[in-house]
């Protein structure tokens, strides 16, 4: 396989599973993304890599802020909505209360509220560290979405 050609390297790589989560800022901006990331204890970071073309990352980065809403297992509806960016999205899947990172999703294992820390180019994309200062985590939300080979699925996890 030549790792050049970009529709042979998205097809190998189909065969890593990654996580989908949206990263959602302000008041009603958001995006999809499959690289969303542990990267650092001691600060504690995590990080994900935004399309240097996507329209809804300068608004993120604008805010200085996000709030990463790692979605569970069987959110296939919440995600279609977020990914052709579905007008009512924020109502239908939207938690009450307060959001100081980004809105805060239903349907989803685990939400981490950052404060932009670094942004890095990385070819296409760029690398985003945040600074995590808020995690909730949904212990009955069950096992989290995966996107594997073009598919949605749950990952699975050993008893």
């Amino acid at each position: 396989m030549n790792p050049s050609d970009g529709a042979e390297f998205r097809r190998a790589l189909s065969h890593y599973p990654t996580g989908v989560c949206v990263i959602t800022a302000g008041t009603g901006v958001s995006m999809v993304v499959g690289t969303f990331t542990s990267v650092s204890l001691d600060p504690p970071l995590v990080g994900f890599l935004p399309d240097r073309a996507s329209t809804s990352w300068p608004r993120i980065r604008e805010t200085g802020r996000f709030c990463a809403n790692v979605l569970a297992a069987g959110s296939e509806g919440l995600c279609r909505d977020f990914v052709r960016k579905a007008p009512d999205r924020f109502a239908v899947h939207g938690l009450p209360g307060p959001a100081p990172f980004g809105p805060r999703l239903s349907g989803t294992v685990l939400r981490v509220g950052c404060d932009i820390e670094a942004v890095r180019p990385a070819g296409d994309h760029e690398l985003v560290l945040g600074r995590v200062r808020a995690l909730e985590v949904e212990p009955e939300a069950g096992e989290p979405m995966v996107f594997l080979r073009g598919r949605y699925a749950a990952a699975a996890v050993p008893a």
